[in-house]
């Protein structure tokens, strides 16, 4: 049996780390339901506070969603990375990142372009043959790129 993963990342603004994200790895932000917020509302399970707008849209305040296009549809996709509020700002070295497979790419190239979309350059390192940039996204989450 094949399991699923999602891995949830603690930031102070969930809904913009998923776009910055989305891009970065051409997945999607999982849309968010407005129908079925308001019922939420409506019904007394969740109030007005608990949401907020984002590209004009009701969105929950404190979570937002990214997937690979093509599992978008899926109930129950087999990647996911969510984006969850906590009230702390990042202090220390993360203890677990990933590491964003390039196929391909120039490493330096999308480090460039990743530099200039908010994400901070870290060090340069290898292994043997093998060489990768440390990054942080724009809330300081470390993360490998090679």
């Amino acid at each position: 049996m094949t399991l699923n993963i999602q891995i949830a990342v603690d930031c102070r603004k969930p809904h913009e780390l998923a776009d910055w994200w989305a891009e970065t790895l051409e997945w999607a932000v999982e849309p968010q339901d407005e129908d079925f917020i308001r019922s939420m509302i409506d019904q007394g399970f969740a109030t007005e506070d608990e949401t907020s707008r984002h590209n004009g849209k009701l969105v929950w305040r404190d979570g937002a969603a990214i997937r690979p296009p093509d599992e978008l549809d899926a109930k129950s996709p087999a990647r996911r990375i969510l984006f969850q509020t906590v009230p702390e700002e990042k202090t220390i070295k993360n203890r677990v990142h990933w590491d964003v497979r390039l196929a391909g790419a120039d490493k330096d190239a999308v480090r460039a372009a990743l530099e200039a979309r908010g994400a901070k350059f870290l060090w340069t390192a290898s292994e043997g043959p093998h060489s990768w940039h440390t990054m942080a996204d724009p809330e300081g989450n470390e993360f490998c790129i090679s």
